[in-house]
């Protein structure tokens, strides 16, 4: 048997035509504008987790959140897939405020910095902000190179 996937959330706030990004300011993807999340932690159900990382990594806090995703990562030289479910939510209550983790900035939705993101969002970024659920597979040699990825809608069941 493999080894169990690792369990991470995303979470993306959305408000009138703009989105909330965070700048990752250290750790796993340091240096990129991406949506605000981490491990799912034991005792968590994954939708506790993503408002948890929510409120760690920009002081807010999200009323209204909706599973819209769920992406797999596979990176090459690692036994461990990440399971990434990824939210959205336009309800919250605070204002997104920098944290040791995260430099939250709005951005209008035309003016995503897909140049300064993941290679990947490039891909299932356009599903997320047309509101279609999406489930995607992504293979990384090191943080820069996909080598094989599936990306397909998912209809709710």
């Amino acid at each position: 048997m493999g080894v169990p996937n690792k369990l991470l959330t995303l979470v993306f706030i959305t408000e009138d035509d703009q989105i909330l990004l965070g700048m990752k300011k250290r750790g796993f993807g340091v240096n990129r504008w991406n949506g605000f999340g981490g491990k799912v932690q034991p005792g968590e159900t994954i939708e506790e987790g993503a408002k948890r990382e929510l409120l760690e990594e920009s002081c807010l806090t999200v009323t209204d959140l909706r599973e819209v995703g769920r992406l797999d990562f596979e990176f090459v030289g690692e036994e461990q897939i990440m399971e990434v479910h990824v939210f959205q939510g336009d309800e919250y209550h605070g204002s997104p405020t920098e944290t040791e983790e995260m430099r939250p900035k709005w951005f209008p939705i035309g003016k995503i910095p897909f140049k300064e993101m993941w290679p990947d969002d490039l891909y299932w970024f356009p599903l997320l902000l047309k509101g279609v659920k999406f489930y995607g597979y992504f293979k990384f040699e090191g943080h820069d190179d996909i080598l094989d990825y599936t990306l397909k809608e998912v209809k709710d069941s």
